[in-house]
């Protein structure tokens, strides 16, 4: 007889969506204005900068698929749940750690080596990635636990990204404010430039963003009920009847290791990795493109992620309807022609001035399909193994922390300026450099969805697990 269907009310869809609300105020941060504060604010060289983000994405790639396989085989603390004990821990891992990196080193000054003040901050960076990987992979690994059928599930991925879109509103924002107000105070004609003067806007900025995420996360810890082994699926009239169709009968529990011999796991891999570098890689690279190549002021590297954030947002509420009709292959697809017309569109239009806001609409709109999607194929292929559904979650984040870190440090690495100061060569570099890491990994992506076209995600079972030894058949 088959599980009876898991749906969730919407009061609970949006408890559950606020639970990731603290890390994605903090990645918007991370990837959107570490580089610019490091390099433009502190100083620091293309390559110094460089490597901290890139202990940064090693820490976060090495604990993620580590806390994954602890998730799964541990059972929480008491009664709470394995995934929500640590969510907590990761939570607390956050708020301890990510105020000391946007802020300036304690007793440093101009005499002091840049060598002593990455040491200084690379601590900081491990506890708050191993934190924010916590918190992630928990997040993820109850969407299979509290829905079980794909549109149910497609929704409370949309309902988890619409608020990842308004986090980064809240980010951008908030940082257009602290730029605005300070730049309406200071009588300095270089006002529109960053320099050491905004150090107080980005560690304000740090720490309103630790505030405004840690009220979010008391909401998801208290409205959040995880469901327990042995606990019906029907509790206290919490869930609410919804038109599913029923799965089928559950096949034999799969492993950690047993995902290793699943074909639809590397293509799933492949295509979430693509999808995170597009997204995580121009969010990354915009604020450098804004000031360096088209000479925007410094109050643009707010205004233009928060255009694109709005236009996400709003992609977010057609994204079920849209899957539902034309599925979610053919939904990616649409996102990739978006990521291609705002790479093709930056690539002929070198000064492209304020029609900056119209590309930024494509760049948001295309990202925020893609990423709902990716999540969704990802919880796909999980389905009813929800016994290692961390360990799959943490494998794909795995992928795409690696090569994120990889990626930005060549790209620091082959910068033609190798000073504080940006010379006139960094006007072309990160034209490019936009141009590749959207049309350039958009094309690695449309590979990876036409594999799943040709072979869909499923579970092959001549790799299903035979016994509960962990014995895999070949």
């Amino acid at each position: 007889m088959s599980e009876p269907e898991r749906s969730l009310a919407v009061c609970r869809r949006i408890c559950y969506a606020t639970g990731h609300f603290l890390n994605d105020l903090c990645a918007s941060m991370w990837f959107t204005y570490l580089l610019v504060f490091y390099h433009s604010v502190l100083g620091f060289q293309n390559t110094s900068a460089g490597v901290l983000l890139l202990v940064g994405q090693i820490a976060d790639g090495v604990c993620t698929p580590l806390i994954g396989y602890e998730s799964d085989r541990t059972s929480g603390c008491r009664n709470y749940g394995k995934r929500k004990t640590w969510h907590l821990v990761g939570t607390l891992s956050v708020v301890v750690s990510f105020g000391f990196i946007f802020n300036q080193c304690f007793s440093c000054d101009s005499l002091t080596p840049q060598w002593a003040s990455l040491t200084y901050f690379i601590p900081f960076i491990v506890i708050f990635q191993f934190g924010w990987a916590a918190t992630q992979i928990s997040h993820l690994s109850l969407i299979p636990e509290l829905v079980s059928c794909e549109h149910a599930k497609v929704e409370l991925t949309a309902y988890r990204y619409a608020f990842t879109v308004i986090a980064n509103i809240t980010v951008y924002a908030v940082a257009y404010l602290l730029f605005h107000f300070q730049v309406g105070g200071d009588n300095d004609p270089l006002s529109d430039e960053l320099g050491p003067g905004d150090i107080p806007v980005f560690r304000n900025l740090a720490l309103i963003v630790l505030a405004i995420g840690a009220v979010f996360s008391i909401i998801f810890h208290v409205g959040t009920k995880e469901q327990q082994p042995a606990a019906t699926e029907e509790e206290g009239g919490e869930q609410e009847e919804q038109k599913c169709p029923r799965s089928e009968s559950s096949l034999s529990l799969l492993q950690w290791k047993c995902w290793l011999q699943q074909p639809s796991f590397y293509q799933v891999a492949v295509l979430y990795m693509s999808t995170r570098l597009i997204v995580n890689l121009s969010q990354t690279y915009i604020s450098m493109y804004l000031t360096n190549t088209l000479g925007l002021p410094k109050n643009f590297i707010a205004t233009i992620p928060l255009v694109m954030y709005l236009s996400g947002f709003l992609s977010s509420f057609i994204m079920k309807p849209i899957s539902k009709r034309i599925g979610k292959s053919l939904t990616y697809f649409l996102g990739l022609l978006l990521i291609l017309a705002f790479s093709y569109w930056v690539l002929l239009d070198g000064r492209m001035g304020q029609r900056v806001y119209g590309a930024a609409v494509l760049l948001g709109a295309g990202s925020a399909t893609i990423m709902v999607i990716s999540l969704s194929m990802t919880a796909q292929l999980i389905a009813n193994q929800t016994q290692s559904g961390a360990f799959v979650y943490g494998a794909m984040s795995f992928t795409d922390k690696v090569a994120n870190g990889a990626a930005v440090m060549i790209i620091q690495a082959v910068h033609p300026c190798h000073t504080t100061v940006c010379c006139p060569d960094c006007v072309w570099f990160y034209h490019y450099i936009m141009v590749i890491v959207t049309g350039g990994v958009a094309i690695v992506a449309a590979l990876a969805l036409c594999s799943i076209l040709i072979w869909p995600i499923r579970i092959r079972p001549r790799y299903l697990l035979v016994s509960d030894d962990s014995v895999c058949v070949n």
